[in-house]
């Protein structure tokens, strides 16, 4: 039996992560806090569940200019030559197609996934063997993503619509499914329809495709954003980069990918899903958060390691991290979150709108310390 095709990782790391403040911030975001209590941070997790899946292949993290110091530091087997550092952020495309093209340039029309920095996986056994199918049916040239077991009618994540196995995927492929749509977070009601059809997939923004297809796509669907990376890639490894990125990243195109790419290659014919059960989570709130964390004897859910007392509070999640005393008296399901500089006090029901409060306080406030 051949050895697996390797696979070229890009991980973008961005985002400020505003749902979880204040413990995420915009000078310091959720990929680099532990906050599942493994003792290694978000991207640390992602960078352990690629590795086995790279042998051979490559790895690349895109992040923000403030935060490539911070990366470089919690993955110092990572070098530098793969840690690409965008001048301000442009959304997913660009700092994938930038990923894609400069991978391209370095090692051919090898197979590249982008897998987001700052998610959870409970079953690394399930992700890899998603991942290993994805990369054999995009070797076919489709775009493939993995499509996650949706096991409550979220209204928090967008959806994947599956529709007919894929006849000309490989052997090594067997659940791949031609995408029909991806449709945007649905309401409470839509959402349980689409769950009581089987045909629904929760979309974690995971992308697998030959780095031809990809970038042909993009030219294709966004012939200037497409030109404009392109640019970039040929002098990235050159003492021209910094004068490429000033002259030209400005003027990017700021988009996701799944609607540069996903959503109207998906109209074409041109996307497949592999399903997954994966324990998969984006960590997208204290909710989420609690979720994750296993429960004391008392109820609570507690990240960390500092004093915190809880009387008639089950299902409160309690981040400590002022070094004083926390306690909980007849409220459950809160969210308290202690820092030096910040403290939050909300319901698990309400935590969806935290980003709020990050709006109102401003970008002067809400990085205090």
């Amino acid at each position: 039996m051949p050895h697996p095709e390797p696979l070229h990782a890009i991980v973008p790391a961005g985002g400020a992560g505003t749902r979880l403040w204040p413990l995420s911030r915009r000078d310091a975001p959720k990929f680099l806090h532990d906050l599942t209590g493994s003792g290694r941070t978000l991207i640390q997790q992602t960078y352990d569940r690629l590795r086995p899946l790279t042998d051979g292949g490559s790895l690349a993290v895109v992040t923000g200019r403030a935060h490539a110091a911070a990366v470089l530091d919690q993955l110092p087997e990572l070098g530098a030559e793969n840690l690409l550092a965008e001048p301000s952020p442009r959304d997913s495309m660009a700092a994938i197609a930038l990923a894609a093209a400069v991978i391209r340039r370095r090692h051919g029309d090898v197979v590249v996934g982008s897998f987001a920095a700052d998610h959870a996986i409970t079953d690394p056994a399930a992700f890899e063997s998603a991942v290993r199918e994805a990369v054999a049916v995009a070797r076919s040239g489709y775009v493939v993503t993995i499509g996650i077991e949706a096991d409550h009618p979220s209204t928090a994540f967008g959806y994947i619509h599956a529709g007919t196995p894929v006849a000309d995927a490989p052997a090594t492929a067997p659940t791949a499914r031609h995408v029909l749509a991806f449709t945007e977070k649905p309401d409470a009601a839509t959402a349980a329809g689409y769950l009581a059809t089987g045909e629904y997939r929760w979309n974690a923004g995971m992308f697998v495709v030959r780095a031809d297809i990809l970038l042909g796509h993009l030219a294709e669907q966004k012939p200037d954003l497409a030109a404009g990376v392109a640019r970039i890639a040929d002098a990235w490894d050159t003492h021209a980069r910094q004068e490429a990125l000033e002259r030209v990243w400005p003027d990017l195109e700021k988009i996701a990918i799944d609607h540069a790419i996903a959503e109207p290659v998906a109209a074409q014919g041109g996307v497949a899903v592999v399903p997954a059960a994966m324990g998969w989570d984006d960590v997208g709130d204290f909710d989420g958060l609690g979720a994750l964390l296993p429960a004391r004897e008392d109820g609570l859910h507690v990240l960390g390691d500092g004093d915190v007392l809880a009387l008639d509070a089950s299902g409160t999640v309690v981040v400590p991290g002022s070094g004083r005393t926390v306690a909980v008296l007849g409220a459950p399901d809160l969210v308290v979150v202690d820092t030096p500089d910040a403290l939050l006090v909300t319901t698990r029901e309400h935590a969806q709108r935290v980003k709020s409060v990050v709006e109102h306080l401003g970008p002067e406030r809400e990085h205090l310390r």
